[in-house]
């Protein structure tokens, strides 16, 4: 049992679990494209991954809030047809955050592709 929870805090010091940490990455990475508000992000969200991810409001507003005290992003109101809608935009920080998400994302899923890909040992 020890050895599990050494392993564990390892893991979670080097590498986020699998789910943690994807909001916070899908999120910087279509900021980093172009500002949104909040409901554009989750439906370009769903539509670019052809509905395999979904951030519902529970999880949106609070990562977002929680990515702006880091001082990753910047947000600013704007009127749009009467509406006031929160435009949410990368700052450097967060662009220097995604970078380090991005490669450790890419490092854990090209692992698990040559696990998936692997023979099994006869």
């Amino acid at each position: 049992m020890p050895r599990f929870t050494r392993y564990s805090s390892v893991v979670s010091e080097r590498n986020p679990t699998l789910m943690s940490g994807v909001p916070e990455l899908v999120v910087l990475r279509l900021l980093a494209q172009r500002e949104m508000y909040g409901y554009e992000i989750a439906r370009t969200l769903r539509v670019l991954s052809a509905d395999a991810l979904s951030l519902g409001e529970g999880v949106l507003y609070p990562a977002l809030h929680a990515l702006e005290a880091r001082g990753l992003l910047c947000s600013r109101p704007r009127q749009v047809e009467g509406r006031t809608r929160i435009y949410y935009q990368l700052t450097s920080r967060g662009r220097r955050r995604l970078e380090r998400l991005t490669a450790n994302w890419r490092r854990m899923s090209e692992g698990v592709d040559r696990i998936l890909g692997a023979r099994a040992h006869e």
